[in-house]
């Protein structure tokens, strides 16, 4: 290969590749040691990279774990034709999702670390938190406040089941949420 072939072609891996490898690693560690126990050490050493590599992207745990999520979430499906139907595909969706190995005890956790950190909850709110409410606001037509407490209600629900019982919620429980979830909307 000549010299100016070899240039041509960025140094390291790319971004998307290490991105990726990271949230497989983060959350494959959570699931295993737990939110507490997985640490940006035992997590850089589960992806095969140095730690200088996860916070040069991002700048903490909480950082990182949002970014996670925020990946492993995805935008919300939006197929259904009725404010009924969107309500509880997204309902579903929520509930799938916290299911997936690591993502119910890493949503848990970085929301607890929250608590006590400002800087935390605004990564949350603006990064994860922010694009669904937009997209449910559009698509239901409620006021912000309503909004909220319909996410708190629904995500609050899923991560405590998880919380109190390991598991995540069944879909006949599941099923009843989103028909709670609808009569408040009634």
């Amino acid at each position: 290969m000549t010299r100016a072939a070899a240039s041509a072609r960025p140094p390291g891996r790319p971004r998307n590749s290490v991105d990726a490898t990271v949230f497989a690693a983060t959350l494959s560690t959570v699931d295993e040691l737990g939110y507490a126990r997985a640490t940006v050490d035992r997590i850089a050493a589960a992806a095969g990279i140095a730690k200088t590599t996860i916070y040069r992207r991002w700048p903490t745990k909480g950082a990182l774990i949002t970014a996670c999520l925020i990946e492993a979430f995805g935008p919300l499906p939006m197929t259904a034709t009725t404010r009924e139907d969107f309500l509880a595909e997204s309902i579903r969706f929520a509930a799938a999702k916290i299911a997936e190995p690591g993502v119910g005890a890493a949503f848990a956790g970085v929301f607890t670390d929250a608590v006590n950190d400002p800087a935390l909850r605004e990564i949350l709110a603006t990064q994860l938190q922010e694009p669904y409410l937009i997209a449910i606001r559009e698509v239901l037509g409620e006021p912000e406040h309503r909004v909220l407490f319909l996410i708190d209600v629904i995500i609050g629900t899923l991560l405590h089941r998880m919380g109190m019982t390991g598991e995540p919620m069944v879909d006949d429980d599941v099923d009843a949420l989103v028909a709670m979830t609808l009569r408040v909307l009634d």
